[in-house]
């Protein structure tokens, strides 16, 4: 179009003429705007939706990543915490060992009986409890012997009574 204007305004026609062809140009550049501006707009909605999809599909990329990223993340964590915990509890085992021995001693030097002590002991009462059992047992029999042996000897022998006393 332009090549056509620098022809006509070279060969220098009169004025109406170029201001026709300037027109005419206008008019052809008008129409390949809106020729433009419709084509866009056919394939903008179609553009568009393929971007939407292009985005989707990205985004579901991502979150899986992201979800496997925050799987990993917790599994260190948990295994992290475990450790943690099991050193913790066999620093825990250690100190309450410690302060039960500490606490042992200290009993021991106040004369206060560990429990070992007081298990012997109950162990040496329960021995002495069967011991005076079986004593006691055998000793009913030996006095009910006593007993029947003492009854005739009573009846050979009426005891005296002291007389009454008057109250005066």
């Amino acid at each position: 179009m332009v090549k056509k204007l620098q022809k006509m305004s070279a060969d220098k026609k009169t004025g109406p003429q170029l201001s026709g062809a300037v027109k005419e140009s206008a008019q052809q550049i008008w129409l390949a705007g809106l020729g433009a501006f419709s084509k866009a707009q056919e394939e903008g909605g179609k553009v568009f939706e393929t971007l939407v999809k292009e985005g989707l599909s990205i985004q579901r990329k991502t979150q899986a990543v992201a979800e496997e990223k925050i799987s990993e993340a917790t599994n260190k964590m948990a295994t992290m915490a475990t450790d943690i915990q099991s050193k913790a509890g066999h620093q825990w085992d250690k100190l309450e060992t410690i302060f039960e021995d500490r606490v042992a001693k200290a009993l021991n030097k106040l004369g206060v009986p560990s429990a070992k002590d007081v298990d012997a002991l109950i162990a040496r009462i329960d021995e002495l409890n069967r011991n005076v059992q079986k004593m006691s047992t055998k000793a009913p029999a030996a006095k009910t012997a006593a007993k029947t042996a003492a009854k005739p000897a009573a009846r050979k022998a009426p005891a005296k009574r002291p007389a009454a006393r008057k109250s005066a």
